[in-house]
């Protein structure tokens, strides 16, 4: 039987004896991961202070926790656009979802976005908390990620898996 060890306001932790092996699980909140791509096929980044990070900047895709009560992950990819950089997308498409389970647990929707059309809600971030929006073409991208310009998180592997899609 799992037991809840930690419950923050993000993540929680659990254990579970198995075999004799004391199993822990983190599990993370859902999310969506949007990759918005503009008319001259460059993908659309954010430039986000994050004051608890080192460095306290990063770069990184339009991307949220997945809130269910607010809509499906569609209409929440939407509202995370609208929020973080002034767009919503004409077209979304939902390339790949990621459903992690084991040690650490979550579901991930990433979206392509395209036909952006300008549509601007307010950022319950703050709109401080994104420094810019920088479009950059999808080779430029892998390159940073290959140099360690841009850190790998779990959207990583969504972009990875964008590059081969668009590739197509």
């Amino acid at each position: 039987m799992e037991t809840e060890v930690f419950k923050g306001q993000i993540i929680r932790v659990t254990e579970e004896k198995i075999e004799n092996i004391n199993w822990e699980r983190v599990y993370l909140p859902s999310g969506v991961i949007i990759f918005p791509i503009n008319e001259k096929g460059e993908i659309l980044m954010v430039e986000e202070k994050r004051p608890h990070e080192n460095p306290s900047t990063r770069i990184k895709p339009v991307s949220g926790i997945l809130e269910l009560d607010k809509g499906s992950p569609e209409e929440n990819a939407q509202r995370e656009m609208q929020e973080e950089i002034g767009f919503k997308a004409g077209v979304l498409e939902n390339f790949w979802t990621m459903k992690s389970s084991g040690t650490v647990n979550s579901v991930q929707y990433f979206y392509i976005a395209r036909k952006l059309e300008i549509s601007k809600l307010p950022n319950p971030d703050g709109e401080d908390s994104i420094r810019s929006v920088k479009a950059f073409s999808p080779d430029e991208l892998m390159q940073m990620y290959l140099q360690d310009r841009i850190r790998w998180s779990m959207s990583t592997l969504g972009f990875f898996r964008l590059y081969e899609y668009l590739r197509r």
